[in-house]
C-alpha cells in the first residue's frame, strides 16, 4: 500500500515545491526561489533515494542550521552593505509608484452627488452647483454592488431636474458601503472633464503631482523640475543634489563600515561602547567565577551545618526569572525611594545617583549580574569539585596543607579545565547581554554631542539596538554593520580563549 502511494504523493510534493518556487519568482526573489529549490530537491532526493539512508537523519539538523542560522547572518551580513533604513525602505520602483500616485484635489470644481438606487444597478447623479435649478449630470445604471464590478470610465448626461424619475438617495451609511466601486469609477462629463471619487459626498477633478519619464526619472508637474533616481544615495534627487521622500534601497558598498571606523563622532562613542563590553563580559565572569566558586568550596566542607538549606538559598537568584530581579534591583537602586540608598543613607549620609553617575551606573550593572550570574557558576564547581578525588585532600591534610593550599594546589587546576570552555560561552552570553542593559538602565546616561544616540552603559548590542529601532531613525542598514562585527569580535575572543587553552594544556601535559 505503501509503495502505491509513494510516487503520488511525491508527485503531489513536487508540484507544490514547483508552485512555492515560481511564487517566490513571480514577487520578484529569484535568490529565495533558487534556495527553496535546492533544499526542496535535496529532501525530495534524499528521501525517496535507497542510497542515501544516512542524510535521512542528517537532513533536518542541516536544513535548520542553513534555514535558522546562517541564512539570518548571511541577511544580516548583506544589509550592512546597504543604506536600508526608515528613510530607504523601498525599492526604486515602489519609490517611484509611491510619488507617482500623489494627487491633488481641485476643491473648486468638486461636484456633490447623491447615489439611488435603479433596480439591481445604482445611478450617480452629480449637481453642478448648489441650485435646485441648475443642470445635473446622471450616469447610466450602474452594477456598483456586483462583486464583480471593475473600474471603468463612465460619460454622464445633462438631465434637468424632474426630466427623469429617481428613487430616494441612499443615506450614508448605504453610501459607505460602495464606497470602494464608487472610488473606482472615473466620470466623464459631456466637457470632457473627468471627475474621480474624492470623498463621501464629492467627486472632483485629480491632478498628479508628478509625471514619469522614460528615462525613470520623474518630473514634478507643477515646477517642471526633474528628480533623477541616484543609485548611489538611494534618492531621488535634482541637478542641485535637493532629496525626495521617500528614498530607497541601494547597495552603498562599505560606507557603514567606514563610518564606524573612520567617523569621528561615530569612532568616539563606538571605541568607548567596545571597551566597556568587553569589560563588562569580563568583570562579569570574573566576580561571578570568584563568587560562585567560592560558595562552592564552603558548602562542599563536610563540617558545615545545613549545608543543604544554604545551597538552596544561595540558588535562588538562578530559579527566580531574571526579568523579574532585574525590575526589583532597579528599584532597589532607585536614588530617592530606594532600600539601598535608604540604608546608605542612615548609616553614611549619602544617596549616590546610581543611574546618573556613569561609574556608579557600571558598577550597579556589575553587581546586579554577578547576583544573577554566581548561581550558575556554584553549580558547575559544586559539581566539578564533586568530581575529584577525596585521597588527594586526605594526602594533602596528613602534609599538613592549609585550606587555602588545597584550594591553588588541587581544586583551581582540576576544575579550570573542564570550566574553561563554559567560562567562555559566559563570557559570550554577556557580551550580548542586552535584557539587562535594556532592563536596569536603557544605556544611559547619555553621551553628550554625538550623532547618534549612545549610552555610556550601553554594550555593543544594545547601542546596535537603540541604532536600528529607536532613536536614531532605524539605520537598519549601519546596525547590521554592527552587528557583523559584534558576531566577528565575539569568534575571534572565543577562538582566541580555546587556543590558549589548549596551549596550557599543552604546557602541563
Amino acid at each position: 500500500m505503501m509503495k502505491l502511494l509513494k510516487w503520488p504523493l511525491v508527485g503531489i510534493l513536487t508540484f507544490a515545491l514547483l508552485w512555492l518556487v515560481a511564487g517566490f519568482y513571480a514577487a520578484g526573489q529569484p535568490l529565495y526561489a533558487l534556495a527553496a529549490l535546492t533544499l526542496g530537491t535535496s529532501a525530495l532526493v534524499i528521501y525517496t533515494s535507497a542510497k542515501s539512508l544516512a542524510w535521512r537523519y542528517l537532513f533536518p539538523g542541516v536544513a535548520g542550521m542553513l534555514v535558522f542560522v546562517a541564512f539570518p547572518l548571511l541577511y544580516t551580513v548583506q544589509i550592512g552593505f546597504t543604506n536600508y533604513s526608515s528613510a530607504n525602505l523601498l525599492s526604486e520602483e515602489r519609490a517611484r509608484a509611491y510619488l507617482l500616485d500623489q494627487a491633488t484635489i481641485d476643491e473648486s470644481q468638486s461636484l456633490a452627488f447623491s447615489l439611488h438606487a435603479d433596480g439591481p444597478n445604482y445611478r450617480v447623479v452629480l449637481s453642478s452647483t448648489d441650485s435646485a435649478d441648475a443642470p445635473r449630470y446622471m450616469s447610466a445604471p450602474l452594477p456598483l454592488g456586483s462583486p464583480d464590478f471593475q473600474s471603468q470610465q463612465v460619460p454622464m448626461q445633462i438631465i434637468l431636474p424632474g426630466a427623469a424619475s429617481l428613487a430616494e438617495p441612499l443615506n450614508l451609511r448605504q453610501t459607505i458601503e460602495l464606497r470602494e466601486a464608487l472610488a473606482s469609477l472615473t466620470l466623464e462629463l459631456p466637457t470632457k472633464r473627468t471627475l474621480s471619487y474624492v470623498g463621501l459626498r464629492e467627486f472632483g477633478t485629480v491632478s498628479p503631482l508628478w509625471k514619469a519619464n522614460a528615462d525613470g526619472s520623474i518630473t514634478r508637474a507643477e515646477t517642471g523640475v526633474v528628480y533623477s533616481p541616484n543609485t548611489t544615495t538611494g534618492y531621488f534627487e535634482t541637478a542641485q543634489g535637493e532629496r525626495m521622500q521617500p528614498g530607497f534601497k541601494v547597495g552603498i558598498g562599505w560606507a557603514n563600515y567606514a563610518r564606524l571606523l573612520f567617523d569621528a563622532d561615530m569612532r568616539g562613542p563606538f571605541v568607548s561602547i567596545f571597551i566597556w563590553t568587553v569589560l563588562f563580559a569580563g568583570l562579569t565572569v570574573f566576580f561571578a567565577t570568584a563568587v560562585g566558586m567560592t560558595l562552592a568550596v564552603v558548602l562542599n566542607w563536610e563540617a558545615l551545618k545545613y549545608r543543604t538549606l544554604y545551597r538552596t538559598l544561595l540558588f535562588l537568584p538562578y530559579a527566580v526569572p531574571g526579568f523579574i530581579s532585574i525590575l526589583v534591583f532597579k528599584g532597589l537602586f532607585n536614588q530617592n525611594f530606594g532600600e539601598i540608598n535608604a540604608i546608605l543613607d542612615a548609616v553614611f549620609g549619602v544617596r549616590p545617583a546610581w543611574f546618573s553617575d556613569p561609574f556608579l551606573a557600571k558598577s550597579m550593572l556589575l553587581i546586579v549580574n554577578t547576583w544573577l550570574g554566581y548561581p550558575y557558576i556554584m553549580i558547575l564547581c559544586t559539581g566539578l569539585i564533586k568530581a575529584i578525588p577525596a585521597d588527594l585532600y586526605e594526602a594533602s591534610a596528613i602534609a599538613g596543607a592549609k585550606p587555602l593550599t588545597n584550594f591553588f594546589r588541587i581544586t583551581a587546576p582540576l576544575i579550570a579545565r573542564p570550566l574553561t570552555p563554559l567560562l567562555i560561552s559566559a563570557f559570550a552570553f554577556n557580551f550580548n547581554n542586552f535584557v539587562l542593559i535594556s532592563l536596569l538602565t536603557d544605556g544611559r546616561p547619555d553621551y553628550l554631542n554625538t550623532k547618534l544616540p549612545a549610552g555610556q552603559t550601553d554594550i555593543l548590542v544594545s547601542y546596535t539596538y537603540r541604532i536600528a529601532f529607536t532613536d536614531a531613525g532605524a539605520n537598519f542598514g549601519l546596525a547590521a554593520a554592527i552587528s557583523t562585527l559584534i558576531f566577528l569580535m565575539v569568534a575571534i575572543m572565543s577562538l582566541a580563549n580555546l587556543k590558549l587553552a589548549q596551549v596550557n594544556e599543552a604546557k602541563k601535559g
